[in-house]
């Protein structure tokens, strides 16, 4: 689907793979094979497009945590929500998901953010959109990645005993509406961007309600603190 060898986790390559099948994903890989024959630079890399679902197989995802768009600027995107690479400055979203952090559940700032320690327990950090053109926000949507990520979301409601959903604004809330509620916790707040953080996400207190859920289900708790060294993640 990229430049350089795809890396994809066998849980979800076995479960997705009619969609890798589908009519709809090849029309996406020739869209992606068009824009770097036009010169365009996609992010992330080629092999980092699936990296949320490689970092976090089918049976151990514990939290979902649903982002639009990756990153545009160059050496942000990773292929994980909301996460930058070590060394990139921290998106004013994610600072404001730190202060909510320290307010909940008593974390510690970082002076980074590189998320890979929370994929690493479960936590499956999933954009809509798993590309996204050089500089140009929201220039490969309606393309059939919305339609794959879906899957993705209907493959945890379904195979997935108890996980907890964050959805944080309108986008997610209306992407992942038909998740079991009566099943997985569903945790609904405005979104964490300085436009919208305090309209009721801060105070919102996800990160405790969600470990409280997995403790009441005999599941492991999340460890949100996030090592001062991203390379440690």
């Amino acid at each position: 689907m990229g430049e350089g060898e795809i890396r994809l986790d066998e849980s979800w390559r076995e479960k997705l793979k009619p969609e890798f099948e589908s009519a709809y994903m090849a029309k996406l890989r020739a869209f992606l094979v068009a824009e770097r024959q036009a010169g365009q630079t996609i992010f992330p890399k080629g092999p980092e497009y699936f990296r949320a679902l490689d970092l976090t197989p089918l049976d151990r995802v514990k939290v979902v945590i649903l982002g639009q768009d990756p990153y545009h600027g160059p050496g942000q995107a990773h292929g994980l929500c909301f996460s930058v690479r070590p060394d990139v400055r921290t998106p004013p979203s994610l600072v404001n998901i730190y202060k909510e952090l320290h307010t909940d559940v008593g974390f510690q700032k970082v002076d980074h953010g590189f998320l890979e320690h929370w994929a690493r327990q479960g936590v499956l950090l999933l954009n809509s959109v798993l590309t996204v053109r050089r500089a140009a926000a929201a220039s490969h949507r309606g393309k059939g990645w919305e339609q794959f990520t879906d899957a993705v979301i209907r493959a945890v409601n379904a195979e997935c005993p108890h996980v907890v959903f964050i959805l944080w604004g309108a986008y997610a809330q209306k992407k992942a509406s038909f998740v079991d509620s009566a099943r997985h916790l569903v945790l609904k707040a405005p979104h964490p961007s300085p436009l919208s953080a305090y309209n009721g996400f801060f105070g919102s207190r996800p990160f405790s309600k969600a470990n409280q859920f997995l403790l009441a289900h005999g599941i492991e708790p999340i460890d949100w603190q996030l090592p001062k060294d991203p390379h440690e993640a």
